[in-house]
């Protein structure tokens, strides 16, 4: 079995609604799903938190993409605070930083991670980080905050290993999407061949990213199979030995504060 550790089901990209996608991803062999609520309104958040609710094999995540720092006033991060309690809420993220595209300021981007990583540690929960083109300040943020405090996830994991070394001794594990089945991605493929075996993951980021075989088509967590095949070829073990590893450490990482979603995880496992 498998944990797609980082998938987005928002309504704009699955109009008929998560249950099918979630069926098409358990007769893939995925039996549990980390579902992404962010956006630049809370409907993101408030669909996540609903589907966690409603469903054992769900958990949740709440917080404000760093693309949308800006949109992060004092109602959004009130509401999020308070959702941030919900006890099927695994995580806080994905907060971060991109200095890619900067649909936010720098400035902006920076305080709004800053607030969430004090969110995070208030409620003893981990972190889901996007980082892009931002390394560096992704870095000295989290140490000048205390994230070691609570860890948690590097998400879509497409840095160097220098990165992932820091990030390791930050207590923050790396988790690894459909880009590293990329043919060009050589150095991510270096990162998920020497990675400790307890401190992986694997993830969809549906609906983007679809690994090869699929690549360029919209990506559902079903599709995480592929990615894990790819990632066990590197580290020269089975797909069961890597599916029942990356089990363990997303019951690990997202399961601790929940008993139904940890339970079922080790059921399955």
């Amino acid at each position: 079995m498998l944990i797609d550790t980082h998938c987005h089901l928002d309504r704009s990209y699955f109009p008929e609604g998560p249950n099918d996608v979630l069926q098409r991803a358990q007769l893939a062999g995925v039996g549990g799903f980390v579902v992404i609520g962010v956006g630049r309104t809370l409907d993101a958040a408030r669909d996540a938190v609903a589907l966690a609710e409603q469903r054992d094999d769900v958990m949740a995540t709440v917080g404000v993409h760093p693309h949308d720092a800006e949109a992060a006033d004092e109602a959004m991060m009130d509401e999020l605070t308070a959702l941030a309690t919900r006890p099927r809420v695994a995580a806080i993220g994905e907060v971060g930083l991109d200095y890619y595209y900067e649909h936010s300021a720098k400035e902006t981007q920076q305080a709004v991670l800053r607030r969430f990583i004090a969110l995070a540690k208030a409620v003893r929960k981990p972190l889901v980080i996007h980082t892009r083109s931002a390394a560096d300040d992704t870095l000295a943020v989290l140490r000048d905050e205390g994230a070691h405090d609570v860890g948690g996830v590097i998400h879509c994991f497409s840095e160097d290993l220098p990165f992932a070394r820091q990030a390791l001794d930050l207590g923050f594990d790396l988790s690894f999407s459909g880009i590293v089945t990329f043919k060009k991605s050589i150095q991510i493929q270096e990162v998920a061949a020497w990675a400790p075996a307890d401190r992986i993951l694997v993830e969809t980021d549906s609906p983007y990213l679809a690994p090869v075989p699929l690549r360029g088509k919209p990506c559902e967590p079903a599709y995480v199979v592929h990615t894990a095949r790819k990632i066990a070829d590197l580290r020269g073990v089975s797909i069961e030995l890597l599916s029942e590893q990356t089990t363990a450490n997303a019951q690990r990482r997202f399961g601790q504060n929940d008993t139904a979603f940890s339970q079922l995880l080790g059921e399955k496992c």
